[in-house]
């Protein structure tokens, strides 16, 4: 099952097609940290990762994560062993902190972007996210909730998202 952003306001999943929004400079092959481009090309998905003490654990066949408050995602490419990979926050590491005030992150799933053997500076904490505004991301790829909910209901573990 593959999970297609056909262009940067269409995510479709079989006959289901939800708007969404991507990288503010829109998607690309040449993905760099911080360019606020959504890389292009076809990707294995990891985790749901949710907030408990926000909602109930989603309906899904995904393994899911309870988000605690240590949580975040390595984007320091100073750190090159831990880049683009969960971890334990530490001052010393540049990281996305993964509890959030806001709710982009009560649900999200790591794309595989750049992930078994991370190069530094190619592009770090690629998410499916929740957005409440369709405003352009720095590179993720975000949906409303409500969208988000059936997105997960009907992926399973070895879905694949193909972002053109």
């Amino acid at each position: 099952m593959t999970i297609f952003i056909k262009n940067k306001h269409t995510l479709q999943i079989d006959e289901f097609k939800f708007r969404c929004c991507i990288g503010r400079k829109g998607s690309t092959r040449n993905k760099k940290e911080g360019d606020n481009k959504t890389p292009k090309g076809k990707f294995k998905i990891e985790n749901l990762y949710y907030r408990k003490d926000r909602m109930n654990k989603p309906e899904t066949s995904l393994k899911c994560v309870e988000i605690k408050n240590n949580m975040g995602w390595c984007d320091d490419v100073n750190f090159p062993t831990k880049y683009n990979k969960l971890i334990k926050i530490s001052k010393k590491i540049r990281h996305e902190k993964l509890k959030r005030k806001d709710n982009k992150y009560d649900l999200f799933i790591p794309i595989k972007y750049n992930y078994k053997k991370p190069v530094p500076g190619l592009g770090s904490c690629i998410f499916i996210h929740l957005t409440s505004n369709y405003k352009p991301t720095a590179g993720c790829i975000a949906l409303k909730k409500k969208e988000f909910l059936i997105l997960v209901k009907i992926i399973k573990k070895n879905s694949k998202i193909q972002i053109y």
